[in-house]
């Protein structure tokens, strides 16, 4: 099922997340309207949102406060990506330049202030303090994996399980949030809730693992950034970890000097490596490990279309090509 059938699940959902995020963008600042716009309709696949919807729905949620929690994580989403994008250096984004590219960073780092400021204002109109303890644990988790990787960059000697811990905090904690709260707003019962936290953690994990190994092997075009931006930016990600440890004295040392320096001059050489000792084999083989996980996961949900949906998602996880 490709992503486009699983947001027919919930068309109607959708437009209406669709329609709660533009209102809720308005700012009586011209430029802040201007750079939130601009993030928010850059593209992108929605997929926290749309776990949001897919998870009340699979709890049996009949109201409409799902749809506030999908816009909330949506605007907490676009604001680490707007921050993220300023301490990467980024200038392209899903095919297009990056804020900070276009507005500066300045102007980058305060408008996601205001995306955060404003999810936090609608959480309280939500009016479930569990909502907020959640999210509240979640955007402190971000931060802390953004910094865990500040610390890792550079440093070629990083371990599969820091490396881990960082995708765990800065990626995964989001979509887990995702999933948790549609459980939360539909007052599912706790097994359900975790049994849906569970499931949004594996799915994150395995997405920023297949996200790393697609910076040494996708195209471009459909890729929608520079490839070789981790290497630039010296992120040891585990495609690179795994060549370290298994490649000859030649190639450790081209990757080791990649990521202390950043440089490029060798991606093609590194590219080749990586795949040639495994390295995207083996973060592919975890990254469906994680999947399989976040299936099983959904055990205790009652079968329904929604509950499929959540399966597709896991399942396109691993597949996508950007």
């Amino acid at each position: 099922m490709t992503i486009e059938k699983i947001r027919e699940l919930v068309t109607a959902d959708f437009e209406a997340v669709n329609r709660v995020v533009k209102d809720r963008l308005h700012s009586q600042v011209a430029l802040v309207d201007q750079v939130a716009t601009y993030i928010i309709h850059s593209g992108g696949k929605r997929l926290r949102p749309l776990m949001v919807l897919l998870a009340a729905r699979a709890c049996g949620y009949s109201g409409t406060q799902h749809i506030e929690g999908a816009a909330i994580i949506e605007f907490i989403h676009t604001a680490t990506l707007l921050h993220d994008d300023v301490v990467d250096g980024s200038s392209l984004r899903r095919g297009r330049e990056t804020a900070n590219e276009v507005f500066g960073n300045a102007t980058s780092v305060l408008v996601g202030d205001f995306l955060y400021s404003r999810a936090f204002q609608m959480m309280v109109t939500v009016n479930r303090m569990p909502i907020m303890a959640i999210m509240g644990e979640a955007t402190n988790a971000i931060a802390e994996g953004e910094v865990l990787q500040l610390m890792t960059a550079r440093d070629p000697d990083t371990t599969e399980t820091r490396y881990l811990d960082v995708i765990h905090r800065k990626t995964a904690r989001l979509f887990q949030a995702a999933a948790q709260i549609g459980a939360v707003i539909s007052d599912a019962r706790p097994e359900l809730e975790d049994a849906l936290a569970r499931y949004g953690n594996h799915i994150g994990t395995a997405f920023q693992l297949i996200d790393d190994a697609l910076d040494y092997q996708a195209d471009e075009t459909s890729l929608g950034k520079h490839l070789g931006d981790d290497l630039a930016e010296g992120k040891p990600t585990l495609p690179l970890i795994y060549a370290l440890q298994h490649g000859n004295d030649q190639q450790r040392q081209m990757i080791r000097h990649a990521i202390e320096h950043g440089g490029l001059e060798n991606l093609d050489e590194i590219t080749k490596a990586v795949a040639s000792l495994g390295g995207l084999a083996y973060t592919a083989r975890l990254a469906q490990s994680e999947a399989d996980q976040a299936l099983a996961a959904l055990a205790p949900l009652p079968e329904s279309s929604f509950k499929e949906g959540l399966s597709e998602l896991a399942r396109f996880a691993v597949a996508r090509k950007n």
